[in-house]
């Protein structure tokens, strides 16, 4: 059985791994000219495919059948090829959307939400707010509401970006300020890569309730693959291959006291998780050509520190790494968002006791309890988890990845 994904540029994709998580059939991507898209539709050797960009209105002519969805939304992402070779259009975005309220756990009804653009992912998040209660305004560059004239719906309560604005690589953009929004509840975002948008960290910033799209993505390849199949899946499935999926795209990012051992765990972490290991100190070494006491000589620490932020800016928006940072990463608050954008951050703590200090610029020139005095609080705030490894590393690994820890 061949299934796919069709559109025009498609790049790197999660379906193909979603949807070998969902049924054993094939599932590949095709890329297909305009020009090309008839013959592909009328001749494909396909059982079904998924539609995106620039697709989804494109397809519908050539559909003897739509289901009451689609035909509504006036967009397919499902196509199907019945017995008889004609083709049945179907629109799964709708359930994916739906998946993304229903797991946030907010009141829709009788809430004000605002959505960002009026492209075709818009129409249908309109669709499932308006079906669930809420009143729905569309924010868009041009027209009545739009983003000049934004604080006039200061009272919205709820707040989805259907933009890509904010998506990787042009990661560290927000659509809009989140300040002039004073009595928002909740902010989701379509985009799931980066994890974690501009937009949704300012969201997490107020302490919102926030999600993205991948939870989406899961649920509509779910029912598509459901319209595929001709049979139902469990509905557990979208919860266990959401997981997975955000498990093998979110960075492990270690950050602690110099000497705290972050290269060490770092290494173990990326053998045990198959990740790519980035050592950031490193990083910065490479690009500099020079070693980090010369760095510190020649341009001071707040040379040294802009390079850091550099080079967690680029680092940061990559997907499935294990990163070691510097110890002192977190003196500069604008590397949070850098490391938090798609990764989880740990704080390794050891013993003061058993930090070395040779080949530290800052260690040797700065009493060691006066530099964890100054940078305990900033570590607290950069964390999501705290590891102690004054254990064996295999100890310390094993609790970072939510295993059993081995005997000793």
């Amino acid at each position: 059985m061949r299934c796919g994904l069709l559109g025009r540029r498609l790049g790197h994709s999660y379906s193909p791994a979603i949807h070998a998580l969902l049924a054993p059939y094939s599932y590949e991507l095709f890329e297909v000219e305009p020009e090309n898209l008839e013959d592909f539709l009328r001749r494909g050797d396909f059982a079904g495919v998924n539609v995106t960009i620039p697709y989804k209105k494109a397809v519908i002519p050539y559909c003897a059948a739509l289901s009451e969805r689609a035909r509504a939304l006036g967009a397919v992402n499902t196509l199907v090829r019945r017995p008889d070779g004609s083709l049945y259009g179907h629109n799964t975005d709708y359930s994916g959307f739906e998946a993304m309220f229903a797991h946030a756990g907010q009141p829709v009804a009788g809430r004000k939400a605002l959505v960002l653009g009026s492209g075709g992912a818009s129409n249908t998040v309109c669709a499932v707010l308006r079906a669930q209660g809420a009143q729905v305004v569309v924010i868009s560059r041009s027209g009545a509401d739009n983003y000049g004239n934004l604080p006039r719906h200061a009272d919205a309560q709820i707040l989805v970006n259907a933009t890509p604005v904010g998506m990787y690589p042009a990661a560290g953009e927000s659509p809009v300020d989140l300040r002039v929004l004073p009595n928002l509840e909740m902010v989701l975002d379509v985009i799931y890569n980066p994890a974690r948008t501009r937009l949704l960290l300012d969201a997490e910033a107020r302490g919102l309730v926030t999600g993205n799209g991948l939870r989406m993505l899961v649920a509509q390849a779910k029912e598509s693959a459901e319209c595929f199949l001709n049979a139902p899946i469990a509905q557990e499935k979208i919860e266990e291959i959401y997981q997975k999926l955000r498990f093998s795209m979110e960075n492990i990012v270690l950050i602690g006291m110099p000497g705290c051992g972050k290269s060490t765990i770092g290494r173990l972490l990326a053998a045990k998780t198959g990740r790519k290991f980035v050592d950031v100190d490193a990083e910065i070494v490479r690009e500099a050509g020079c070693g980090v006491p010369e760095i510190f000589a020649r341009e001071g620490e707040a040379g040294f520190r802009r390079r850091e932020t550099a080079a967690l800016e680029r680092l940061g928006r990559e997907s499935a790494l294990v990163l070691a940072t510097g110890g002192g990463c977190v003196t500069r608050p604008e590397n949070y968002p850098l490391l938090h954008q798609n990764g989880r951050i740990f704080w390794l703590r050891r013993e003061l006791s058993r930090l070395p200090r040779e080949g530290r610029p800052l260690s040797q020139a700065t009493p060691l309890r006066q530099m964890w005095r100054e940078r305990r609080p900033l570590y607290a705030a950069f964390a999501d988890e705290v590891v102690d490894n004054n254990g064996t590393a295999a100890r310390t690994a094993a609790q970072i990845l939510g295993e059993k820890e081995p005997e000793t």
